[in-house]
């Protein structure tokens, strides 16, 4: 098999032929067809995510060289292992890969994605920037249905992490308003979620107004630009009082105070974006306002499967993917790393 490897951070991936792996147990071996590129990839390559304030975390703690990355994967079963009971040869699935350990309290109520041991594919285990992949256990494949295969991938991360974020200002309020910050390729697949769970359309805000029209063509409101004066006055104007809902795909200090800033009474901000940045909060604020503020990493294997019923009813839009052969991901990953993308980056083996 072929893979493109991390063999140093910050270093070109590279190129390298290795035995196709031999399934025991209840793995399986899956090729693979399609892989996103995910600005994760980016702080992986880098070696660090940045909290801002000069504080850094070692993404030597979360991936050990050599390791092939990529983690949106679909393909088609190739071989199982002797234990494995409803996977056949030929079955094209969409891979789960926020494994977990399998036995702790966290993985046992359903949280895998929360592991204070993971083993996910494309960052702990070898994952998708290659012909083949290795899956533990075939539970983690789902079936995509009539979805294409650049589709299909990008529900295992943009898709997931927009969806689970979404799940987390809900119930919402009837009359109440949404704001999504960012509208990359998670920001735009929350956007065109949000009609499928019954969430207003959202007011989106981004820096590049080039991602303008994609923003709105996923089912934006109105999109406005998070730089511009007074643009925190304008949105508790536009909104009577503050959105209810603010889901912040950037991370940076600055999509923070947007979306903290602009709530309304009992509203909630959800932080999803790992740009990196730092920010200072009054906690009078958050008492006087009863605000709510909550993390969100990825998501649920049994939200995948959620979103996954939703994406194979075929009434979301297509999120924007240009693809590329995988010998060009290293060019692919400078471009997703100057800001040049609008929408997803797939790559093909």
């Amino acid at each position: 098999m072929q893979s493109y490897r991390l063999e140093e951070f910050n270093k070109p991936f590279v190129a390298t032929e290795s035995s196709t792996p031999v399934p025991c147990g209840k793995e399986v071996v899956v090729d693979v067809s399609a892989c996103g590129l995910c600005h994760s990839d980016v702080h992986l390559y880098e070696g660090f995510f940045d909290l801002g304030d000069d504080a850094k975390v070692d993404a030597t703690r979360i991936v050990d060289p050599p390791r092939t990355l990529g983690h949106e994967i679909v393909g088609t079963v190739s071989a199982i292992g002797p234990d494995v009971n409803n996977a056949r040869i030929g079955d094209k699935r969409v891979i789960f890969p926020w494994i977990g350990c399998g036995q702790c309290g966290i993985c046992e109520r359903g949280d895998q994605h929360l592991c204070n041991r993971p083993a996910a594919l494309g960052l702990h285990r070898d994952g998708g920037f290659a012909t083949q992949v290795l899956v533990p256990d075939e539970e983690y494949l789902i079936d995509f249905g009539p979805l294409p295969e650049a589709q299909a991938c990008t529900y295992a991360c943009s898709g997931l992490t927009a969806y689970s974020a979404l799940k987390k200002v809900m119930p919402f309020p009837k009359e109440g308003s949404l704001l999504i910050i960012g509208a990359g390729g998670v920001g735009l697949s929350a956007i065109r979620l949000a009609k499928s769970l019954d969430l207003p359309a959202p007011l989106v805000a981004e820096i590049d107004q080039t991602k303008w029209e994609l923003a709105k063509e996923a089912g934006a409101a109105d999109v406005i630009d998070p730089t511009a004066a007074g643009v925190i006055r304008d949105v508790i104007k536009l909104t009577r009082g503050g959105v209810q809902g603010a889901l912040d795909f950037v991370g940076s200090g600055s999509s923070f105070d947007l979306g903290f800033n602009t709530l309304g009474k009992a509203g909630t901000l959800v932080s999803v974006g790992l740009l990196g940045g730092a920010t200072k909060i009054s906690p009078a604020m958050i008492s006087m306002k009863a605000v709510n503020l909550r993390g969100s990493y990825v998501g649920s294997l049994e939200e995948m499967r959620e979103l996954m019923e939703i994406a194979r009813s075929g009434n979301l839009p297509d999120l924007p993917v240009s693809t590329k052969p995988m010998t060009e991901v290293n060019e692919a990953l400078q471009s997703l790393r100057n800001g040049q993308v609008r929408g997803r980056i797939v790559m093909l083996p």
